[in-house]
């Protein structure tokens, strides 16, 4: 009975160890794959931060202003350097408009990409923010914006 044990028990040495082997390259699969995740996510926090700051500059601007445009794209690239260079790298703004009464800045980059298998354009972030121009009038009933 004794032999029985033995050599029931000798057919399962190592059995841990390989399937630790197998195991591990999907846990730090699934480990980077939300590390990427999160860093796509934060990325994208600091487009729209950027555009939105971009496109508040732009709308502020007044009507026969023609320098909204180069300061909408400052204010834009100013706020990506200050709270993420690294995290969108490759970083543009640009400003466009629907109508003549509405601004819009959109900023595009590339998240930090962890997994180097995947490829690049699955991490391009675009963030787009805008609206109508703000107009202010005096209570007295002033002159129009335009």
């Amino acid at each position: 009975m004794r032999r029985l044990r033995r050599a029931g028990g000798r057919g399962e040495r190592g059995v841990t160890v390989v399937e630790l082997a197998l195991l591990m390259p999907v846990v730090l699969a699934v480990a980077l794959l939300i590390v990427q995740v999160a860093l796509w996510f934060h990325g994208r926090q600091v487009a729209e931060a950027a555009a939105r700051e971009g496109a508040r500059v732009a709308r502020s601007s007044p009507f026969d202003s023609g320098a909204w445009e180069g300061q909408a794209t400052a204010k834009a690239t100013d706020v990506i350097r200050a709270i993420g260079p690294r995290l969108l790298s490759n970083a543009t703004a640009t400003t466009s408009t629907k109508d003549p009464d509405e601004r819009f800045v959109t900023v595009t980059g590339n998240a930090v990409q962890v997994i180097p298998l995947l490829p690049e354009l699955a991490f391009t972030i675009t963030a787009t923010s805008g609206g109508p121009v703000e107009c202010f009038r005096p209570d007295n009933g002033g002159e129009d914006c335009e």
